[in-house]
Parts: C-alpha cells; structure tokens; sequence
C-alpha cells in the first residue's frame, strides 16, 4: 500500500494497493485506492494478526524474532496456521547483545556499538561472522572481539580453499556454509593474503609516521607477505585499532609449572640487555625441560593470541624486549 495524497482540510490519506517488490519477487497489489482517517489508527494491522499477514501476502519462509515478542510470535503462527491456512515460516530466536560488563547495550546507557565505529578497524566479514557464527542467546559484545573475529575468518577461508583439512564431514559442511554466508553466497574464487591482525596491530604501535609502508617493510622481511601482497586496508584498520586501545586484553591461557618458571627466567633475561633473543628463548626452553617447539607456541599465544607467527626473535626486538617481558610475567 502506498500514500498517493495528504488532505489536510479531512486529515486524512488517500491510499492505493499497488505491486510491490521484495527481492526478487514482485508481490501484485489489488488495485484497490480509498482514504484513511490519519486519527483512527486504521493504517496497520493489530499485532496479533499483522505477521501472519505479511507472512501469508509476502511468502514468508523464515523469520527470525527476538524473545521478548515471543509471544506475538505464538499467536501469529496460529492465526497463519488456522485462520489463513498458511502455514508459518520456520523460526529462529535470539537475543540481545550485552557488553562485557553483561550489560543490555542500548542508547540511554551509552555503551552502544556501531556497524560505522566497528568498520573503523574490522572488515564487513568480520561483523557478518559474529552475526551468523551463533543466533541464538544473549552475547557480550565489545571491540576486543574484533582481533579474534579477522583470524578467525582467515581460518575459515582455509578450510574453504582446502588449505586446512578437517576430517569431520559435519563441521566441515558447517564451516563452509558459514563462509558462504559471510561472503553473502558470493565466496570469491581464491583466497586472500592472510595476516594475523594482532601482529599487525603491534607492528602498527612501532610506527606511527609512515605507518603502512613501515609496517608492509616489516611485513615483508618477517616473509609473512610478499612484496606484491596488497594489505594496506588491514594495516590501516590495524593502526587506527592501536591507536584506539592501548593494548589487547590478557587471555587465559594454559601454561604448566615447567612452561612457567621457563617463562620467568627469560622475562628476567628479556628486561636486561638481551643480545641474540631466538638463541635466549631456545637455551631456556631446552634448560628448564620445555620442548622449544612448545615454548614458541605459548609465546606467541601471549604476544599475539595465536600460535605461529613471524620468527620471534626479531618481532620481539621489533616490539621492546620490555613490553614481551611485561606481558610474560602478567600471564605467570
């Protein structure tokens, strides 16, 4: 239905049923023209028949509904059912986003996120992932989620493109379709240049004049990227995260006694004058009986919250011997 004419004088509307056009089907309208009293509320259906309508008139196969009308939903779904023989789509319940303090996000306490603010430092990928990864339940959300959320789409373009193998047909089909959805049922062709964000973000807290450039240098030479490699756009969404928080928040990670007093001793040696970082890292390793390969992991899961990166020596000179030390002994 559309307004064609506002009569002032009657305070009324002249209306018109014409076709209308939902995605790719065109809905045919009656042809149907009349007028509505603006002050008699005849505009809309009563709520407990307007989804059943729209359900019915649109072709409606699936909608998903928030708890708190769950029960509009109950009575629409009988009315589909019983009154307009048609029969009501398929349902998915959600609920809110909270805050990390578990905290209903909203206006009035001002602690709403936006899609624009997120897009300062994540890609569209990255919010349809959080968006389809999980429905149902209430969620805490909060900008932190953004590193995890960019790995984590790297890490489903790789079982994609078969780079990682998953041996689970389930959650393989799973994992699949949920990249297919977060690329809009477009996935591309082949995939892209994969960086881990937070590398990026701590490479971007270096340097702060010429940012991109220094950073895709550096890049380059840890052999993360190739010259060629086109990621100025994560470098810039890296930047502008660093610039806006301080520092990633610490995860919980397991770490047993011998991994911890091997991790104290080289914060010891990483806060003096460090020379040869890769040889210090492996000598204490091998001296308190952690297997180096092991040892690596945890320290790039401290540093970076994954567990592989760059050659780690010289990343840890890149960032300060002191900053690694700082971040070692908060997880010890």
């Amino acid at each position: 239905t559309r307004s064609l004419e506002y009569i002032p004088d009657e305070r009324k509307v002249r209306y018109s049923c014409k076709d209308a056009v939902i995605g790719d089907s065109q809905i045919p309208g009656c042809g149907h023209e009349g007028e509505a009293d603006i002050a008699k509320s005849l505009g809309k259906l009563a709520w407990k028949v307007e989804f059943a309508a729209r359900w019915a008139a649109f072709d409606v196969r699936f909608e998903a509904y928030g708890k708190d009308i769950m029960d509009s939903v109950k009575v629409n779904d009988w009315v589909a059912d019983e009154i307009l023989r048609y029969a009501h789509p398929h349902h998915v319940k959600y609920e809110m986003f909270l805050d990390k303090g578990g905290k209903k996000i909203s206006k009035s306490l001002g602690n709403v996120i936006t899609a624009q603010k997120w897009l300062e430092f994540g890609t569209p990928e990255s919010i349809l992932l959080l968006l389809y990864k999980r429905i149902t339940g209430a969620r805490e959300l909060g900008f932190d989620d953004i590193p995890g959320l960019m790995n984590e789409y790297n890490e489903l373009e790789d079982v994609y493109f078969g780079r990682t193998k998953v041996e689970n047909p389930a959650k393989l089909t799973k994992s699949r379709g949920l990249y297919e959805y977060v690329n809009l049922l477009e996935p591309p062709s082949a995939p892209g240049i994969h960086v881990n964000y937070m590398l990026a973000v701590e490479l971007a807290r270096i340097f702060k004049e010429d940012r991109v450039s220094r950073v895709v240098k550096k890049l380059t030479e840890y052999g993360v990227i190739k010259e060629s490699d086109d990621v100025e756009n994560l470098v810039s969404l890296a930047g502008r995260y660093s610039d806006e928080f301080d520092s990633q928040e610490t995860v919980h990670i397991e770490i047993d006694d011998a991994a911890k007093k091997a991790l104290r001793e080289l914060a010891g040696k990483l806060a003096g004058s460090p020379g040869d970082i890769q040889n210090i890292i492996y000598d204490t390793a091998k001296s308190n009986g952690v297997p180096p390969r092991d040892f690596f992991r945890i320290l790039y899961q401290i540093i970076l919250g994954t567990t592989r990166g760059p050659k780690i020596g010289p990343f840890i000179s890149d960032i300060g011997a002191q900053k690694t030390a700082d971040a070692i002994m908060r997880h010890v």
